[in-house]
């Protein structure tokens, strides 16, 4: 099926453009999985290419928005540590009565 161009771009680019207009930071969690590997920073459990999507990012700084291309605030944690991660906090406001 032909698609008609506009400009010289295929309405597939286009959609494409316009996708990463609106999600600038929807890469980091690829460049994060192909620059610390897919390993959890925790546990350091190994994940292939089927088992990936069970690897998450997570940001040191708690800012997901803070996304130096090159992974400073980054570490790929799988769910389990990342939930451990986030709970952390929660648990230790409640022993502290805060």
């Amino acid at each position: 099926m032909k698609h008609k161009k506009l400009s010289g771009k295929s309405a597939e680019d286009i959609i494409r453009e316009l996708k990463q207009a609106s999600n600038p930071t929807g890469g980091y969690r690829e460049q994060s999985l192909r620059i610390h590997g897919l390993i959890c920073a925790k546990c350091g459990r190994e994940f292939g290419h089927k088992d990936r999507g069970l690897l998450t990012v997570h940001h040191k700084d708690g800012n997901n928005r803070n996304n130096p291309p090159d992974g400073s605030n980054w570490e790929n944690l799988c769910i389990y540590c990342h939930e451990d991660e986030h709970s952390r906090g929660l648990l230790g406001k409640y022993l502290s009565g805060k």
